[in-house]
């Protein structure tokens, strides 16, 4: 088992990199641009991670909630999800932490950029959902709310 620090060093990094990236491109094309491309980039990632939960849509929504939590290593201490809701109809998700904005707050990232960063950097959700035969319908942390990312998802429509 990777030790958790390790994991959190990872997840530290990737958003170093997203910020970074997110500062050159802001610097070079504007704010709306640079959440454009970063937002693009990680939404292509999770399309890519999609498709190891392609068998699970359209509508296997508790299928998809346990491959997907299942997945995500030390994700009860890392992530802390709640389930809101998990039926045929809807699945949420509360994220009450997250290490990419963590990562960002010990950078001194705060308010509308904390915000723009925490919406590039969920594109990758919508990506992988979608990608997956889902409706993603989930909504990023925005500035005086608690936690994190809420992972909504619906069922697709059957090819």
């Amino acid at each position: 088992m990777v030790p958790i620090e390790w994991l959190q060093g990872a997840f530290a990094m990737r958003a170093a990199a997203y910020a970074n990236m997110f500062d050159v491109l802001r610097e070079t094309f504007g704010t709306d641009r640079a959440v454009e491309i970063v937002s693009e980039a990680t939404r292509r990632m999770g399309v890519t991670m999609g498709a190891k939960f392609a068998d699970l849509g359209p509508a296997d929504l508790t299928g998809l909630k346990d491959r997907f939590l299942g997945g995500i290593p030390a994700g009860e201490v890392i992530f802390q999800p709640e389930v809101l809701r998990c039926d045929d109809e809807r699945l949420e998700i509360q994220f009450h932490r997250c290490p990419l904005k963590e990562a960002w707050v010990a950078m001194g990232r705060s308010g509308e950029e904390l915000e723009l960063l925490c919406k590039a950097g969920g594109a990758i959700d919508g990506g992988l959902f979608k990608a997956a035969g889902f409706v993603f319908k989930g909504e990023t942390w925005k500035p005086g709310q608690e936690g994190c990312c809420k992972l909504v998802v619906e069922p697709g429509t059957a090819a």
